[in-house]
């Protein structure tokens, strides 16, 4: 009996056209990397025993703990906007699911565990590279309060991995509330299997989203409700200059948590057509059009649920396109109000929408023509908003950075903005400061630290990058190398899927 882990998998209760059942496949070496001790904490699991040679042979595959029941799942989706009618874990396990000290509901999968039979001829491996970029990102986002998968523990295979080079492997631990994805459900609705999507709509809103089970039209809440929790993910992305690089309908968790790390990226210069993929090759995931892509998406998961919202096609295509129509408000007002709090206005000094966002597109366009870092922009922004108490004074980034002389013009029309805003200058500054980070995962320092690791086997500054983005709004100039832009040596360009 298992007392290590407690899993309630309520997954593998669905019919078994859902998944495949398929054990991970054992590696010949494994070592430990990284146990993420508070995650487990809150998961109920013991982080000594997972950072043991007992842990780390189940995270790398090698043992099978009781209570877990491996599965596949399978799903479809829109791929850079072409249809794959059969995708599925092609490189990913889910071990099964546990419930925390709050009784909320979490899937353990292991990443990069072998093939599955949705591989599609590839050897469902991981090279090290990615899982230390997936565990540095995923954990820096949760750190800035952004919905998103978690990283639980990382462990080299002592194998390696074929790609265009030969790479040392290795498995992520990751947890999410659940992998159920647009791509899912649209899976089914290519399949004409209504009776699965009934199946799996009652699933998600049991799991995730009770009010809209009890909802006279389930089908139609849990599309409202996906469509809401998704404009605010996208606006947040947007507010911290994130840049998902995938945004396929399989990459769209219906629990509204970020997923997929693979050639993401977070700005340095601000340019509103940044991309980083080197898949991406026509920019269609751009940080400017990542709101109408995932409006395109949404659309794609109101097409799979056409046939539950209304038995006339006409009356479901109707309540499809209402729901659809929520979108796009839904996102500006999240991102405006995000925009204010960053930019330091109260709601009392909150003007008018048209106003308020003719200055937010100054910015960005001062911004662009001056190719201001984005976020040490608005960090130091917010240092300029107010005075802390005497004595009490806070780090600056002024060491690094300081407001271009371009922006210069726009600045001063922000201040004149804040210098008539009643509210307390230092509580300005401090409600700035909490929203605004002084670190985020740089490109270049991702890289450096994945060198280290898989050249010179050297996981030191994996370790150091991933403690400083624990506290992302906390500026310490002893950590000033991890906030600083890059040098024009080393900038990155391109970011890749990798596994």
């Amino acid at each position: 009996m298992n007392k290590t882990v407690v899993f309630d998998n309520s997954y593998v209760r669905l019919p078994e056209r859902f998944y495949t059942r398929q054990d991970p496949v054992p590696v010949s070496a494994p070592s430990l990397i990284r146990v993420n001790e508070e995650l487990s904490k809150d998961l109920g699991i013991d982080s000594t025993w997972l950072a043991s040679d007992d842990g780390v042979q189940v995270i790398a595959g090698n043992k099978i703990l009781a209570g877990t029941e491996p599965i596949a799942t399978v799903y479809a989706g829109h791929q850079f906007g072409g249809w794959n009618p059969r995708l599925g874990d092609g490189r990913a396990i889910l071990l099964g699911e546990v419930l925390n000290q709050n009784g909320n509901r979490y899937d353990i999968q292991l990443k990069g565990s072998g093939p599955t039979p949705y591989s599609r001829g590839g050897d469902g491996r991981s090279p090290v590279g990615p899982v230390l970029r997936e565990y540095i990102v995923s954990e820096a986002m949760a750190a800035l309060g952004i919905p998103t998968t978690r990283s639980l523990a990382a462990v080299s295979t002592g194998e390696q991995v074929r790609r265009e080079a030969i790479l040392p492997g290795g498995v992520l631990a990751r947890v999410a509330q659940s992998h159920i994805r647009i791509g899912t459900l649209q899976y089914f609705a290519s399949q004409r299997d209504v009776e699965a999507l009934h199946t799996l709509v009652n699933h998600v809103n049991q799991r995730h989203y009770p009010e809209a089970a009890e909802a006279d039209n389930p089908a139609l809440a849990l599309l409202n409700t996906v469509i809401a929790r998704q404009a605010v993910l996208v606006a947040r992305w947007q507010l911290i200059g994130f840049i998902h690089g995938v945004m396929n309908t399989d990459n769209v968790l219906l629990s509204g948590e970020t997923i997929d790390y693979g050639p993401c990226a977070f700005m340095d210069p601000f340019h509103p057509e940044t991309v980083y993929s080197s898949i991406d090759h026509a920019g269609r995931y751009a940080y400017s059009n990542q709101p109408g892509i995932m409006h395109w998406n949404l659309i794609r998961l109101a097409e799979a649920l056409l046939p539950l919202f209304h038995e006339d096609e006409t009356k479901a295509i109707e309540l499809a396109q209402e729901a659809i129509a929520r979108f796009q408000p839904l996102f500006e007002n999240a991102r405006l109000q995000g925009m204010r709090k960053k930019l330091g206005f109260s709601d009392n000094m909150a003007k008018n929408t048209a106003e308020d966002e003719a200055m937010i597109k100054d910015l960005f366009e001062s911004m662009t023509e001056a190719k201001a870092d984005f976020t040490l922009t608005f960090r130091r922004l917010s240092e300029l908003a107010g005075k802390s108490e005497a004595g009490t004074e806070p780090a600056s980034v002024r060491d690094i950075f300081e407001i271009p002389e371009a922006m210069k013009p726009w600045l001063q029309e922000w201040r004149k903005r804040i210098d008539n805003d009643p509210q307390d200058a230092r509580q300005r500054r401090e409600e700035m400061m909490s929203v605004n980070p002084a670190y985020i995962p740089r490109n270049h320092m991702i890289e450096a630290a994945i060198n280290a690791a898989t050249l010179h086997h050297d996981f030191g500054p994996f370790h150091e990058l991933v403690d400083v983005l624990a506290k992302p709004y906390e500026y310490n100039p002893a950590n000033e190398r991890p906030a600083t832009p890059p040098q024009p040596h080393e900038v990155v360009q391109h970011t890749f899927c990798g596994t």
